[in-house]
């Protein structure tokens, strides 16, 4: 007669349940080296961060990706405001307008 087991293993005892859906990403900001601090808790990333409202200072155009040739997403007005995540090699990461669009824009058309 084989003993009963008194403790849990490891796999069993930190075993994950249930539902497990993915928040849309072009409308929650996220990335697997950075998140938006109020999505902490629904995604995994190495970062979080408070994102910093920045004014769109000239007329420009949100990119899916930080270059020129990335797929346009929308135009962005000047006076707009652009929820800025990561700034990195001319070009900034975030989100803009009411549905909280993600994508990047050039980081010159960015006034404090």
């Amino acid at each position: 007669m084989a003993k009963p087991r008194l403790t849990p293993t490891s796999a069993e005892q930190f075993c994950l349940s249930g539902p497990s859906e993915t928040p849309d990403p072009n409308f929650n900001a996220y990335r697997k080296d950075l998140a938006d601090v109020a999505l902490a808790g629904r995604v995994i990333a190495s970062h979080y961060a408070e994102p910093v409202d920045r004014k769109i200072a000239a007329s420009t155009e949100l990119r899916a990706g930080a270059s020129e040739q990335a797929s346009f997403i929308r135009q962005l007005k000047v006076g707009e405001i652009f929820a800025m995540l990561d700034e990195s090699v001319g070009w900034a990461w975030g989100y803009a307008g009411k549905d909280r669009r993600v994508g990047y824009v050039p980081s010159h058309v960015l006034a404090g």
